[in-house]
């Protein structure tokens, strides 16, 4: 298939497409009667972020605005008419009444994501509800039994990408573990002034068209001055036989997305204030659609004092990476006037930025763009040939006929085989068909890597020689938090699987109306292994209960409702379904989502 470059539009140049204007999002006031039944709670928020809901009912009206990030005016999803929607501040141990009125002309939903609520309460259509059709109003109610840091979300069609989520505040009813003199919410997302179906209709026909940094001419001048003639051609000879692209690490890059914080782009400047001396809590949610982030403030560090809204031992560093349905609070204490905080997104493409200042008005110097990485072995085929300096692949690796082929793996066993989780490698019969490109025999099973852009940053001199990147070998949750410790009665082993030039993705080969549900037996112990025999990192979400990330020896560490899962990489939790019902599982990079790696999981 030959290759091109999706261009910016004539009209945008890249660096006013990229930043977009200064003053950009939902045109038009927001009608007061929008707010009845809700109470508006003042706080020093900062600088042009949405409107601040609580109490106990809550009413909410989805509808559509024009909003203008790049210059050029758009329909966008709202809801009360603002992008992102209200912050919702709630309090653990309230049962909640939320009522959501649709005045769309196609159905909505609303999705609490990360809560524990009985399943007809999860939003997700034809899962868990029919969804809400055009002028219907559906209640949500249900008790909160957790506290932190959350969002909720549009789980209808492309919703979640034209506007559709907010933050979701529970506070805690014995108060915070680590108080605050200023309480910020972060929300990065992702916009496109395209029709998002017919950027997915794009992808199926050529999936790296909006790749900006397709291997060049200079990258192989530069190979050969590096590694030698042969070595520079046996690499771009590896790459083209796999038919795949080196540098594919985000399906949508800066070509048609521009990276919004709090709703403003990058030229906006959403700005955090806080008063000199102040300990300032960020509350940072990932709700793009599509876009991993990896986010620091320079000359500022960051603690860790919630993964997922769940309370983590904190742990102090310099940047982090997380991808859509994360959520990190970390805890700071600027002492300067004015500080950056920069979000680059995973393909170096483009970024979203802010300020946290003394005043409106200030800021502090922007960082650039790292450099493109390309992808190694270790993202390829994760132990497999990690050390080859020429670039050459054993291509045995990409077909594993010789393996025993078995369906989704179901592992019952006394309790003392299951102490860990299994490294044998177990694919799939699914997986061998037109769904599934490359299947991975040797797995990666550390937690302790940072991932592709953010490995060696200071022997590169990218960072300073005291940086400190996030791993999830880092988080671990505070005593208490994992109070099951019962030994796992099953394991059940799933791979992620996709084929890049169908653009497909799915379970096991296997892409949703192809799958049938996985069962899960209430309150039983389980242990889910997840390995990903895909290019690109999957954040995988499960709905209705908690995955609780362990070692490849057993040893439990943090409780998540979305875990990133790494290329070429083998990773285990364990999770105690306490709730009946019908569970939405998938990967939130919404694309990969529809294109097909979603899975039903029943609770009986």
């Amino acid at each position: 298939m030959t290759k091109s470059l999706n261009r910016i539009p004539d009209h945008l140049t890249r660096r006013r497409f990229v930043q977009g204007v200064a003053i950009g999002g939902v045109l038009g006031l927001t009608p007061g009667w929008l707010q009845a039944g809700a109470q508006i709670k003042a706080s020093l928020r900062g600088h042009n972020n949405p409107p601040v809901l609580s109490g106990r009912e809550i009413n909410l009206v989805v509808a559509e605005n024009p909003v203008n990030f790049t210059g050029v005016t758009r329909m966008a999803t709202t809801i009360n008419g603002s992008i992102p929607a209200p912050t919702l501040r709630l309090r653990e141990g309230d049962e909640v009444t939320i009522r959501v009125t649709n005045r769309l002309s196609v159905p909505t939903s609303i999705h609490w994501h990360g809560i524990l609520l009985p399943y007809q309460m999860d939003g997700v259509p034809g899962i868990s509800f029919p969804g809400i059709a055009p002028g219907e109003t559906f209640t949500y109610r249900f008790k909160l039994r957790q506290s932190g840091t959350y969002w909720y979300h549009s789980h209808s069609g492309f919703q979640e990408m034209t506007g559709m989520y907010g933050a979701l505040i529970i506070e805690p009813r014995t108060g915070e573990r680590h108080p605050a003199d200023q309480d910020h919410v972060i929300q990065l997302s992702d916009w496109t002034d395209e029709d998002p179906m017919h950027v997915f209709s794009k992808l199926k026909v050529q999936s790296d068209i909006y790749n900006f940094s397709q291997p060049t001419f200079f990258d192989f001048s530069e190979d050969v001055a590096s590694m030698g003639l042969q070595a520079a051609l046996g690499k771009r000879r590896m790459w083209n036989q796999m038919r795949m692209n080196p540098t594919d690490l985000a399906d949508l890059s800066a070509a048609t997305m521009t990276f919004l914080m709090n709703g403003a782009a990058p030229a906006g400047n959403w700005t955090g204030l806080f008063n000199k001396g102040d300990r300032v809590r960020l509350r940072f949610i990932n709700a793009a659609s599509n876009s991993f982030y990896d986010v620091r403030i320079p000359g500022l560090k960051l603690t860790v004092i919630q993964a997922d809204g769940q309370d983590v031992e904190p742990v102090t560093v310099d940047e982090f990476r997380f991808g859509p349905g994360e959520t990190y609070d970390v805890v700071a204490e600027p002492r300067e006037d004015a500080y950056t905080i920069f979000a680059q997104s995973i393909d170096r493409s483009g970024y979203a930025r802010g300020t946290l200042a003394t005043r409106p008005g200030l800021d502090a110097p922007v960082p650039e763009l790292d450099p493109v990485e390309w992808l190694t072995m270790r993202d390829m085929m994760g132990a497999m040939n990690h050390g080859n300096s020429d670039g050459g692949m054993d291509h045995s690796q990409m077909d594993h006929g010789q393996h025993q082929h078995l369906d989704m793996h179901d592992m019952t066993q006394g309790k003392h085989q299951l102490k860990k989780p299994s490294s044998t490698v177990r694919h799939a019969r699914t997986e061998y068909g037109p769904s599934v490109d490359m299947r991975v025999d040797m797995p990666r099973t550390n937690l302790d890597d940072p991932g592709i852009g953010l490995r060696d940053l200071r022997q590169k001199g990218l960072r300073p020689k005291s940086h400190r990147v996030l791993t999830l070998a880092d988080l671990k949750s505070i005593d208490g938090i994992l109070a099951d410790r019962r030994p796992p009665a099953k394991e059940l082993e799933l791979h992620l699987t996709g084929n890049m030039e169908r653009y497909s993705w799915s379970f096991d080969g296997l892409e949703f109306g192809q799958s049938t549900p996985v069962s899960l037996r209430h309150n039983e112990r389980v242990r889910i292994i997840l390995q990903n025999d895909t290019m690109m990192t999957h954040p995988m979400h499960l709905h209705g209960m908690w995955s609780e990330l362990e070692t490849d020896q057993g040893e439990l560490r943090v409780r998540r409702h979305t875990i990133p899962v790494q290329p070429a990489q083998r990773i285990s939790f364990l999770t105690t379904p306490h709730d009946l019902g019908r569970w939405a599982w998938h990967c939130h990079l919404l694309f990969h989502m529809d294109a097909g790696m979603f899975r039903e999981v029943v609770v009986s």
